[in-house]
C-alpha cells in the first residue's frame, strides 16, 4: 500500500507497472480491486491511477473520524469517487469505507471492539495475543454455538445499518496476521460452525461465508443492479487525517524531508535513464538495419538495473517509508537501496549516452571500471548531499555533456565545478561561444575558495538532447567574475575572495533593501536578512512577498500527547520566530543560500512562511501527487494542525489580479522544512525522530499577473496550475544532467544527439519511455557461438509430426520463441 500524501504520481504509476506485470508474469493474475486501508488518508489522483490500471472497486479505510461518523449517518459509506475536473462517469471507481477506528476484526464486525474480538480466535487463550477488553473469544461448539452466532450477528446487523446494501464486508485480519498453518486452522474452522448454524437456521435471514474482496464487489454489484439503487457520487480527497480528538496525522507530511527529497531524486534519475536506454536500444535497431543490439552494449545487465531502481522506487512509497515512518534501522536500509539504485542507474545512463553521442558506433566500447562519462557531482553515502567535483582545466578542450530529460527546449543555467578562475565555454558542433560566469565556491562564510570555483553558463538545450560543450582554461582575467556585495550587521569579519571583487555598501544604501531585476521581474529583500519581502512584475503588478522562517514546539510535559513521526501537536505559544544560525544570506544567479540546522535542536520543527497581500481570504491551493490541484479552506474552528496539507510539488494563493505559486522538487503560506522529535506518538513506531540529515530543499516561487482574464483550462470549474507554472515545476523535478569526459582520455569525434524534431506541445507532459521485459527469447543469443541452421518447435517427445506448424517461420534470423515459467519447451535444431 502505496502513500497518498507524499508520493509522486510518477512513482505511484511506476509502483502500479511494476507490480501488475510481475502478477501477470509469475501468477497469471490481474487484479480487480483496489485494497488501501493502512495509508493515512487517501488521494483520488491514486483512485484515478487504480481506475486505468483497470481496477473496478477499492477499499479504504483512514479517514478522519468526523467524517466517516458523517458518511455513516448519510449511508453513504459507499460511494462513487469521481475526479473532480471529469462531469462524466468514466473516471469513476466503487470505493467501500470502513466505517470504524481500524481494520482489525475488533473493529470490523460491528460497532462494539468488545464483542468483535471475541470472534478473532488467534486470541483464543493461550496465543500470543489477546483482547484488550479482558473478554477472550471462546472456542466455537455445539455448546455454545447459538449463543455465539447470535451475538456475532448483532454486530452484523447493526453494522449494516450504515449502509445502503445488505451485502456486508467483514474483513478478517490484521498487521503480522495469519504467518502459520494454526491460525488459518483457528479461524477457518470456528467460523465456518459459525456460517454452519446460519445456514441451518433460515429463519435469521443471514447467509455468510468466506470469500475475496472481488467476490464482495461482485455481490455488492448484483444486489445494487437487482434493486435498482446507485450509489452517490463524491469528488474531493481525505485529508488531513485525525483518528481521535485533535490528534491529526500532519507530521508526516515533512518527517525526514532528507529521504522525502532522495526518494525525488531517484524517481528523477529512473526516467532520465529509462527514457535516455529506450531510445538507445531504438536507434541500435535502427542503425544496424537487422533489429539486433550491439554486442559489447551490456543490454542485460543495464536492464536489470532498470528493474532494481523500478523496484527500490516502488517500496519507498510505502506507508510507512516515504512519509518518514520507520525506525531508524528501516530507514538506513530504505537510504541505502535509494542511494545504490541512484549509482547504478547513473551506470546506465553514462552508457547509453556514450553510444549516442559517438559518430562512429564501433568505437563503443563498455568498461565500467574506466567509464567514458562520469557524472559531474559524486554522492558519497546514502545520508550524504551530492557535491561538485572540480573539473581540471587545460588548453585541450574537456567535453562536457548535458542531457535534457524533459520534452521542452529549455535555457538553463548549467553549473559545473572547475579548478580555474578563467574558463571559456562552446557548443562543440558549432563553436558558439556560451554566455557564461565564473562565481566563488564558498569554503567559509566569509572565504571564498582558492582551488575551487563555480562555472555558470546557459545552456540552449532541444527536448530529449544530449548536447556537447567544450570546456577549456581562459587566458587570465578573461572570464566574466560574479562581483559580490556583502551586507552583514556589527563587526562583520572581513571578506576574503581574492579572485572576485568584493564591497560592502555604507551609508544609506547600507539600510536600503536588496534589490535584484532582470527584463522579467525585480525583487526586493531585507538588508538585514537576505530574505525576500517584495516583488515586481514586467506588467507593473507589484505584491508584498515576504519570507519568514519560523519554528513550532510541542505540547508541554502536562499534557502526555506530543508530537512524533506521524502527529503534528504544536506547542500552545504556536509558531515563533526562528533565527537561522549564523552564515551568509548572500544572493547570486540563480537563488540564494539559507541553511538551517536543527540537528542539536530539542522538539523543534522548522518551518518556511510565506506572507503576503494576495486577497485570498482563507482559500489556497495544494496539489494531490503533483497530479492535480485541490482547493483549500483555512478554518479558524479547527486547530492549527488540522490546516496543514501534504504539498508533493506546488501549492498556490491567488485572487482576481495574481496568483502567488509555490514550486516544490520535494501557505500565507506555510511550508515545514524539517522536524526534531524526542517521543514517541504512540502510532505504533515506538521512538522519536531524531535521526536528521542536512537538506537540500528546493522551491521556486512564481508571482503571476491574473488580470489579463486567463480563462480555467476547458471551462472546468477547478483550479490547475497555469503552463508557466507546470513547465517551472518540470524544470524543477527534472533538471538538465550533466556529464564529463575522463580528462585523460583519448576523445573520439562525438555528435550531439537530437530524438524530437520539435519540443512536444506545452500542455503535453511525457511521464515515461519504459523498456518492458521480453519475455520472448532469442535462441541465436541465448546459445552463441553455436549457429543454428534450422529450428523447430516440437512436442517432448521430438516427433516430428508434433512440429508446430508457425516453428516454419524460425528458419531466419533472429530465432524467436517464448519461455513461460515451469514450462518445457523441445526443438529439433541443426546446428550449422
Amino acid at each position: 500500500m502505496a502513500d497518498e500524501a507524499n508520493s509522486h504520481y510518477f512513482a505511484l504509476l511506476d509502483q502500479l507497472i511494476e507490480g501488475h506485470q510481475w502478477i501477470q508474469r509469475h501468477l497469471g493474475v490481474k487484479p480487480r480491486s483496489g485494497w488501501a486501508i493502512d495509508p493515512f488518508g487517501h488521494s483520488p489522483s491514486m483512485t484515478y491511477l487504480l481506475k486505468g490500471a483497470g481496477l473496478q472497486d477499492m477499499v479504504i479505510q483512514r479517514v478522519h473520524y468526523a467524517v466517516k461518523k458523517h458518511f455513516a449517518q448519510q449511508r453513504t459509506l459507499e460511494f462513487l469517487w469521481r475526479q473532480s475536473w471529469d462531469s462524466s462517469p468514466r473516471s469513476d471507481i466503487t470505493c467501500h469505507m470502513m466505517p470504524f477506528y481500524s481494520y482489525d476484526v475488533p473493529h470490523t464486525c460491528g460497532p462494539n471492539p468488545s464483542v468483535c474480538c471475541q470472534f478473532d480466535f488467534q486470541r483464543l487463550p493461550g496465543r500470543r495475543v489477546f483482547c484488550p477488553w479482558r473478554i477472550p473469544p471462546q472456542p466455537i461448539t455445539e455448546q455454545n454455538v447459538q449463543e455465539r452466532a447470535l451475538l456475532l450477528l448483532d454486530q452484523y446487523r447493526q453494522k449494516s445499518r450504515l449502509f445502503r446494501s445488505p451485502v456486508l464486508l467483514v474483513p478478517l485480519g490484521d498487521d503480522f496476521r495469519f504467518v502459520d498453518s494454526s491460525e488459518w486452522d483457528a479461524q477457518f474452522s470456528n467460523y465456518q460452525k459459525l456460517f454452519d448454524y446460519f445456514d441451518q437456521h433460515p429463519e435469521l435471514h443471514i447467509k455468510a461465508r468466506f470469500g475475496t474482496l472481488s467476490d464482495y464487489f461482485e455481490a455488492l454489484h448484483r444486489r445494487l443492479s437487482t434493486a435498482g439503487t446507485s450509489l452517490p457520487t463524491l469528488r474531493g480527497d481525505f485529508f488531513t487525517y485525525a483518528d481521535r480528538d485533535d490528534h491529526y496525522w500532519s507530521g508526516y507530511f515533512t518527517s525526514r524531508p532528507f529521504y522525502k527529497r532522495l526518494d525525488r531524486t531517484l524517481e528523477s534519475t529512473l526516467r532520465a535513464t529509462e527514457i535516455l536506454f529506450s531510445l538507445t536500444l531504438a536507434e541500435m535497431r535502427r542503425s544496424r538495419g537487422d533489429g539486433r543490439l550491439v554486442d559489447e552494449f551490456p543490454v542485460r545487465e543495464h536492464f536489470q538495473r532498470l528493474v532494481t531502481g523500478r523496484r527500490n522506487l516502488a517500496l519507498f512509497q510505502h506507508h510507512d517509508a516515504v512519509t518518514g515512518t520507520a525506525r531508524d534501522p528501516v530507514v538506513v536500509d530504505y537510504g541505502t537501496r535509494l542511494f545504490h539504485s541512484i549509482l547504478n542507474l547513473r551506470q546506465v545512463l553514462q552508457s547509453s549516452a556514450h553510444w549516442l553521442l559517438l559518430l562512429d558506433k564501433s568505437q563503443y566500447h563498455h568498461d565500467q571500471s574506466k567509464p567514458f562519462l562520469q557524472m559531474d557531482d559524486v554522492i558519497s553515502a546514502q545520508d550524504a548531499l551530492p557535491q561538485k567535483t572540480p573539473l581540471t582545466l587545460s588548453d585541450k578542450p574537456r567535453s562536457l555533456v548535458v542531457f535534457n530529460p524533459t520534452e521542452q527546449f529549455c535555457t538553463s543555467v548549467i553549473s559545473v565545478g572547475v579548478d580555474s578562475p578563467d574558463a571559456h565555454v562552446v557548443n562543440a558542433e558549432t563553436g558558439r561561444p556560451m554566455v557564461a560566469q565564473i562565481s566563488a565556491v564558498w569554503a567559509e562564510p566569509s572565504q571564498a575558495s582558492t582551488e575551487a570555483f563555480q562555472l555558470d553558463f546557459v545552456a540552449e538545450l532541444p527536448p530529449l538532447s544530449l548536447i556537447v560543450y567544450h570546456v577549456t582554461k581562459a587566458p587570465v582575467g578573461s572570464a566574466h567574475r560574479a562581483q559580490y556585495t556583502f551586507h552583514r550587521r556589527g563587526n562583520a569579519p572581513t571578506i576574503k575572495a581574492e579572485h572576485f571583487q568584493v564591497s560592502s555598501p555604507e551609508g544609506p544604501e547600507a539600510d536600503a533593501p536588496l534589490s535584484l531585476s532582470n527584463k522579467h521581474v525585480q525583487i526586493w529583500s531585507s538588508p538585514e536578512t537576505g530574505l525576500l519581502q517584495k516583488l515586481r512584475l514586467q506588467s507593473g503588478l507589484v505584491r508584498q512577498v515576504q519570507v519568514q522562517f519560523l519554528w513550532y514546539g510541542t505540547r508541554t510535559r502536562a499534557n502526555p500527547n506530543k508530537s512524533g513521526a506521524y502527529l503534528f501537536l504544536p506547542g500552545e505559544e504556536g509558531a515563533q520566530s526562528s533565527t537561522l544560525p549564523p552564515g551568509r544570506a548572500c544572493w547570486e544567479v540563480p537563488g540564494d543560500f539559507q541553511r538551517g540546522d536543527i540537528r542539536s535542536e530539542f522538539n523543534r520543527e522548522l518551518a518556511m512562511r510565506i506572507i503576503s497581500d494576495v486577497a485570498n481570504g482563507n482559500r489556497f491551493y495544494s496539489d494531490l501527487n503533483s497530479f492535480q490541484m485541490q482547493q483549500r479552506r483555512t478554518l479558524s474552528k479547527l486547530p492549527l494542525q488540522a490546516n496543514f496539507y501534504p504539498m508533493t510539488s506546488a501549492s498556490f494563493l491567488q485572487d482576481a489580479a495574481s496568483r502567488v505559486s509555490l514550486l516544490s522538487a520535494q501557505s500565507e503560506l506555510e511550508v515545514v522544512l524539517d522536524r526534531r522529535l524526542q517521543q514517541d506518538d504512540n502510532r505504533g513506531l515506538g521512538q522519536g525522530v531524531t535521526d536528521n540529515k542536512l537538506t537540500a530543499s528546493l522551491y521556486h516561487l512564481l508571482l503571476e499577473d491574473r488580470r489579463s482574464g486567463a480563462q480555467e483550462v476547458g471551462g472546468a470549474s477547478v483550479e490547475h496550475l497555469s503552463l508557466l507554472a507546470h513547465l517551472t515545476s518540470l524544470s524543477l523535478s527534472h533538471p538538465p544532467i550533466t556529464m564529463v569526459t575522463q580528462s585523460n582520455s583519448e576523445m573520439p569525434k562525438l555528435r550531439p544527439f537530437l530524438p524530437l524534431s520539435s519540443s512536444l506541445p506545452c500542455d503535453i507532459h511525457l511521464l515515461n519511455l519504459r523498456t518492458l521485459e521480453d519475455a520472448q527469447v532469442n535462441l541465436d543469443d541465448l546459445f552463441a557461438p553455436l549457429q543454428f541452421g534450422s529450428v523447430r518447435q516440437t512436442g517432448l517427445t521430438l516427433l516430428r509430426e508434433d512440429d508446430e506448424p508457425e516453428s516454419a517461420r524460425q528458419q531466419q534470423t533472429p530465432r524467436i520463441t517464448v519461455l513461460r515459467p515451469m514450462e518445457i519447451n523441445a526443438f529439433r535444431v541443426e546446428i550449422s
